[in-house]
């Protein structure tokens, strides 16, 4: 086991995973999948001002695009001048085009240590992980509700996660965008349709194979997301107001 994994496991892993087992044990019910949205809930909440970080910086991107397929269609020939044109634009705008991606590389790490969670947590092996201070709660009954077995996979969560992932999407997507000609207008309209309908379809397929922990993980997770972006664009737009 090299250090990168001791650290992994050591930082990131084992304090999720333990988390994860101390509210199965101290549940009522001892229900896993509402441990899964309780823990996944602890965990948006502590990354809310990130995500909210993300959210603006999306939105100023979003609302930039008219502008920018402007400047892409008027200076079709140029390419040069399209890309200084559209830099100045951001500089005037005090965004920075990259800057909604750091707040995800932050949480990416805990992200992939959530996912192995409910991915292994299930498994009597991963009981090694438990710290002194947390009993061992045996086998563990992978239930929700009683009615869903979250160890295997479940098309309904798989389908409810790509549904709510296009509501999250489509709540950035401008309603009235100017219709202009051009490769970069037309690469940038199928990348945004792309995002809209093909990363939700992907996250059906990609979730109809995986235990529907995960599955349960990713609408809880979207759900939160949404209900941040309609407080954080409300705020702005009765703000503009």
């Amino acid at each position: 086991m090299n250090i990168l994994t001791v650290l992994f496991n050591a930082i990131l892993y084992q304090p999720l995973f333990n988390a994860l087992v101390l509210l199965y044990i101290y549940l009522p019910g001892h229900d896993f999948g509402i441990a899964v949205i309780i823990l996944t809930l602890v965990i948006k909440l502590i990354f809310y001002p990130l995500g909210t970080l993300a959210i603006k910086n999306q939105k100023v991107l979003t609302d930039l695009q008219p502008k920018i397929q402007e400047i892409q269609k008027k200076y079709k020939d140029d390419k040069e001048k399209q890309m200084r044109l559209t830099m100045e634009l951001y500089q005037k705008e005090k965004i920075n085009p990259f800057s909604g991606c750091l707040p995800l590389l932050i949480q990416l790490p805990i992200l992939i240590a959530l996912y192995r969670v409910f991915w292994r947590g299930l498994q009597p092996a991963e009981m090694s992980f438990l710290y002194s201070f947390v009993p061992n709660p045996g086998p563990i009954k992978a239930g929700f509700l009683g009615l869903i077995n979250l160890a295997t996979p479940n098309i309904f969560l798989a389908i409810l996660a790509g549904i709510t992932q296009f509501l999250q999407v489509k709540m950035l997507t401008p309603k009235n965008q100017p219709k202009t000609q051009g490769k970069n207008t037309q690469f940038s309209d199928m990348l945004q349709k792309q995002t809209l309908y093909f990363f939700p379809l992907s996250t059906v397929v990609i979730l109809w194979w995986l235990p529907s922990a995960i599955g349960l993980y990713w609408v809880v997770t979207t759900i939160f997301s949404i209900i941040q972006q309609y407080l954080i664009l409300r705020k702005t737009q009765v703000a503009v107001n």
